[in-house]
């Protein structure tokens, strides 16, 4: 099995900077893949941005393209959400996930496994 726990959510203002981290632990050999999703109020889940583990490949939502950047650290076994000049419409909780698939949607949540509880990010 794999645990994710996602820290560092909060309230920001719009054009500021916020990063998001997600430490993994167990299994995680058995995963290639980790994304972000969020859910924002009344709406369905997103796919925000994930990263290939095994060589950083790196994916974005149009949405997010230019603002947001994923990283790894491998010797933390840790994934990044860099939030730069976030907006208002990027208020959600936001949930870190990993999966184990040679599927090329990486931001597709059915490819996904095992996820976090979740952290609110609220932009104003």
């Amino acid at each position: 099995d794999v645990q994710l726990v996602e820290s560092g959510g909060g309230s920001v203002q719009a054009g500021g900077s916020l990063r998001l981290s997600c430490a993994a632990s167990g299994y995680t050999y058995n995963t290639n893949r980790m994304g972000w999703f969020r859910r924002a109020p009344g709406k369905e889940r997103e796919g925000v941005a994930a990263i290939y583990t095994g060589g950083g490949s790196t994916y974005y939502a149009d949405s997010v393209k230019g603002r947001f950047t994923i990283s790894q650290d491998n010797a933390k076994n840790t994934v990044y959400l860099q939030m730069t000049s976030p907006k208002p419409e990027d208020t959600a909780m936001y949930y870190c996930a990993a999966g184990r698939s040679f599927y090329s949607d990486y931001l597709d949540e059915y490819e996904y496994n095992y996820w976090g509880q979740g952290t609110q990010v609220t932009v104003s």
